[in-house]
């Protein structure tokens, strides 16, 4: 999660919903689903795929018969046969125990690029 804020930029609102099928290990790449509008593909660079490969092996090591499709889940999460979304509340919390408020690495990555680059395009 830290991995997807930080260098993607991502919303922290945007790692609720992710499936483990929308991580595409081949290519490199998670698809975003947003309602309403054409899905967003993330091209991850080599630490954010080391991390979510790593995430993956320890996901499946600790619950094994999971039916929860989401790519996150907690304890309680991936053994819910309704298969639920972990909660935005997870999402703060993990990033409150890295003592960083929630938006703060993502403005943080967006603030980096545009010292970076003058190009507006770029930058959206």
């Amino acid at each position: 999660m830290a991995a997807l804020v930080a260098i993607h930029a991502l919303l922290p609102g945007q790692l609720i919903h992710p499936l483990r099928t929308d991580l595409d290990r081949s290519k490199g790449r998670l698809r975003l689903r947003r309602p309403g509008h054409r899905n967003h593909l993330i091209y991850l660079d080599a630490l954010t795929m080391h991390r979510a490969t790593i995430w993956g092996l320890e996901r499946h090591q600790r619950w094994p018969d999971s039916s929860d499709l989401h790519l996150f889940v907690t304890r309680n999460t991936a053994v819910d046969d309704s298969g639920p979304p972990v909660t935005a509340e997870l999402v703060h919390k993990t990033f409150r125990r890295l003592g960083l408020p929630t938006g703060v690495p993502r403005i943080d990555r967006i603030y980096d690029e545009a010292r970076h680059s003058a190009d507006p395009v770029r930058l959206m």
